[in-house]
């Protein structure tokens, strides 16, 4: 077996050079999970999102018994939409209701894939479209613009920071 003798100052070097080739993040480099909470918050605050009124009332899906309980998840989900037209251009409607379906439970009998709401699909993307972060793309779907890819990204920046 071959033993490697590391020295305390070549991993000080290689560390230190580490930090100063320090790239920006992208989306791709940050989880999801609290992208989507931190462009969420974005959203929010911003205030620029149209949100229906039937948000508190609606469910997400026919495999959905109630409403969400988080009285914020329609930027949640406006969030994450934005994230997968950055992660792949070119989605319409129906990606997304099939992205966001899920099980349906039918009792005794064996559940099924149900597709999710696509009423919460179109207008998300009617709402991220009148803050200028998506467009239609001309072969279909929707796609990031250049002011959306630089908003997802600062966000992304901001949270690899933390």
């Amino acid at each position: 077996a071959c033993v490697v003798h590391r020295s305390e100052d070549t991993s000080s070097i290689a560390m230190a050079t580490k930090k100063e080739t320090k790239q920006a993040a992208t989306v791709k480099d940050v989880s999801p999970h609290v992208f989507n909470k931190a462009f969420a918050a974005f959203l929010k605050k911003s205030g620029k999102l149209k949100v229906p009124t039937w948000v508190d009332i609606v469910k997400t899906g026919r495999h959905k018994e109630l409403a969400p309980y988080d009285r914020d998840w329609f930027f949640i989900r406006a969030a994450s939409v934005a994230r997968q037209v950055y992660l792949r251009g070119g989605q319409g409607v129906g990606a997304l209701t099939r992205r966001y379906g899920g099980r349906k439970r039918n009792g005794t009998r064996p559940g099924h894939f149900q597709c999710g709401s696509s009423s919460i699909a179109r207008t998300v993307l009617k709402s991220l479209e009148g803050m200028n972060l998506v467009e239609k793309d001309p072969n279909g779907g929707r796609r990031i613009t250049s002011q959306g890819q630089r908003d997802l990204d600062r966000i992304a920046n901001q949270v690899a920071e933390q």
